[in-house]
């Protein structure tokens, strides 16, 4: 209760731990994909696998958040995550070089290399979101969201970007050398941004209040002390709330998924676009997101002060424009003189603003349960989002497959399974809006006068 709330300094040191993160997943997901379809010429499958395996691997978050509020202190767990991530990101490399002689070995050595990477994500992910849950004020979690999304962003591209030139041309060497200086440089680079982090910053306003209700919720906190796992996840699986966000990130996060690796070869089978095109295609895509979630940010700031709408409304905006957009992508898919470029940007801006708002709910939910279980909270949505990422690759490839088999025409093959993807996000919505964004509100009102009669009684 007492502890203190973040400054933009402690957002951001967890922006750069995120950028970490990102940083080291991209390597193993982007670049040694590549070399083990290009370079080693094995089946695509494989990569494909280990990618899907190591979003399963991620259904622990929940079980990881736990071990975080156990603890009551998120720094080990994610200095200890991104050490697990690094480990794995090294031996993802040595894996994909053994490959070149023992292809059975070394795809065995991967497939434990990408549960470590799954085991850190979950573990380090999970964690930092709890600590924003608990730290950073309402009117500033859409503005932080963007913030360390961006930084990861960020952390994406700068890695690919330089990995790329450092291992080129390619080199079995080379590869095991970047791979692990990366893995060390960010976990340099973790340790210094935790250094203190739970520590820095105070509130004397929360401090004060931390030191009157003490007593009052000693009782309580005991209690979740000595619960189990099993007890605390059937506890926050009781919430409403909690319940109906699971179904909004899981629908949401599987249309997004979907769409994500359909779109360039649909811009290729149907509108005749070259590689180089439908890779410049996804690069509007990705600035559309860019501004739908500053948009969110700025909607979310305190200058604003909620004029351009709630964060929540935001949310459900966002998924019904994404569900807008996505029948935009049926039209274009029965008519070439639909502006697909246009299309594509609205896209994006309607789905960078729904997925930021929603981290940002995710962030206030996760506290509106009750202190003490941020990180199993946490944990379980992050597990739906990589269910959702996990299963939706392999859902709109298979639904894209099934509609050429079925209806066997490019154009309403394509206009069907973007047709599914518009029904999801359309559904999202209405999941959306059963969150209720006064609901904290109220509670804090009814305990607030509890504690006020409390004390009038006491006097």
């Amino acid at each position: 209760m007492n502890a203190p709330v973040f400054g933009w300094f402690q957002i951001i040191r967890l922006g750069l731990i995120q950028a970490c993160l990102g940083a080291v997943v991209v390597v193993t997901t982007s670049t040694l994909n590549r070399i083990m379809v290009v370079e080693l010429a094995l089946p695509a499958l494989l990569p494909g696998f280990l990618v899907a395996w190591h979003y399963a691997v991620q259904m622990v978050r929940p079980r990881m958040g736990f071990g975080s509020d156990k603890g009551r202190r998120s720094t080990p767990w994610m200095m200890g995550g991104m050490l697990v991530l690094g480990v794995g990101g090294v031996m993802a490399a040595w894996a994909t070089v053994w490959m070149a002689t023992q292809p059975l070995y070394g795809a065995l050595l991967a497939w434990l290399s990408f549960s470590l990477i799954g085991l850190g994500v979950s573990a380090c992910g999970t964690s930092l979101l709890a600590l924003m849950a608990k730290r950073v004020p309402d009117e500033r979690r859409a503005p932080a969201a963007t913030t360390v999304w961006l930084m990861m962003i960020v952390g994406f591209a700068v890695t690919a970007g330089v990995v790329g030139k450092l291992i080129d041309p390619y080199s079995p060497q080379v590869l095991l050398q970047v791979s692990a200086g990366l893995s060390v440089l960010t976990a340099l680079i973790t340790a210094l941004c935790l250094w203190g982090l739970e520590k820095d910053g105070g509130s004397p306003l929360l401090a004060s209040m931390g030191a009157s209700l003490g007593a009052s919720t000693s009782a309580s906190s005991e209690r979740l002390q000595k619960q189990n796992f099993k007890e605390a996840f059937a506890e926050v699986w009781a919430e409403p709330a909690a319940r109906t966000f699971t179904v909004f990130v899981f629908m949401s996060m599987l249309a997004y998924s979907a769409q994500d690796l359909i779109l360039e070869p649909f811009a290729g089978a149907v509108h005749g676009l070259t590689p180089g095109q439908t890779t410049q295609l996804s690069g509007w895509h990705h600035m559309g997101v860019l501004i739908g979630m500053l948009a969110v940010a700025a909607a979310g700031s305190r200058w604003v002060a909620g004029r351009l709408g709630s964060v929540q409304a935001w949310m459900v905006g966002g998924c019904l424009v994404s569900a807008l957009a996505t029948l935009g992508l049926v039209s274009s898919a029965l008519s070439a003189d639909w502006p697909l470029k246009a299309n594509v940007v609205f896209l994006g801006v309607a789905n960078g603003a729904f997925s930021i708002a929603a981290i940002a709910t995710m962030m206030r939910l996760a506290g509106e349960g009750g202190a003490g279980r941020e990180g199993t909270r946490m944990g379980l949505w992050g597990a739906a989002q990589a269910a959702a990422f996990g299963l939706g690759g392999l859902l709109g490839t298979a639904a894209s497959d099934l509609a050429h088999a079925l209806l066997g025409e490019q154009r309403t093959a394509y206009a069907a399974v973007f047709g599914l993807q518009a029904l999801m996000f359309a559904v999202s919505a209405v999941v959306a809006t059963r969150l209720r964004a006064g609901a904290a509100q109220r509670q804090s009102v009814r305990y607030e006068g509890s504690v006020l009669l409390k004390g009038g009684s006491s006097s």
